[in-house]
């Protein structure tokens, strides 16, 4: 049985970024949803007691992959925030890459957002790494992410409106913009280096 993930902070310690009342409704309601769903879904599957990341790689589409994307996503999403956010370590292989790549960090996180603006309808955007660790930013829509398509997933930002819409009614942009303020690069580093 998976059970929803527990907060490494407060609900209201990401504010006013993400508010606590955004907190208890992505959080306590969508994810508490999908974990739910999930474990009525999987008895007889043959994928229950698989680890959350071989069902998303495994699963066809349907609703246990989309439970199980939605549980995967949302686990890595809370999990790259903090309170106080970590500054990038210029000596890091994951920012000597993305600076090889996009020439600063500012530029990345431009087409980062650049990404995320234009998704239509609702999924996530992500940075991800091949096994060469070459990086891209990728769109993908709904519970989609990137281990059915053979990469790492490192850094993502939820674009369904459950997401914002209390903090930012329609303005997805502003909402993505400001996500930057609580990354734990730490958190997305290690992600990259495992």
């Amino acid at each position: 049985m998976y059970q929803l993930i527990e907060l490494p902070y407060a609900l209201s310690a990401l504010a006013p970024v993400i508010s606590a009342k955004t907190m208890e409704f992505h959080h306590g309601k969508h994810l508490q949803a999908y974990v739910d769903n999930l474990n009525k879904l999987l008895p007889g599957s043959g994928l229950d007691g698989l680890p959350l990341e071989d069902i998303v790689r495994r699963a066809p589409a349907g609703a246990i992959f989309n439970n199980a994307g939605q549980v995967l996503n949302h686990n890595l999403y809370f999990t790259q925030f903090a309170p106080c956010h970590s500054e990038r370590s210029e000596e890091s292989p994951l920012f000597a890459q993305i600076v090889k790549q996009w020439g600063s960090l500012d530029a990345f996180k431009s087409d980062f957002e650049s990404k995320g603006t234009t998704l239509f309808g609702s999924g996530w955007v992500w940075l991800q790494a091949d096994a060469a660790g070459e990086l891209s930013i990728a769109q993908y829509a709904n519970a989609d992410n990137p281990l059915p398509h053979g990469y790492k997933p490192l850094l993502t930002f939820d674009v369904w409106e459950h997401a914002y819409y209390l903090d930012y009614q329609n303005r997805r942009a502003a909402h993505l913009q400001a996500l930057w303020q609580i990354v734990d690069w730490a958190v997305v580093d290690a992600r990259y280096k495992k």
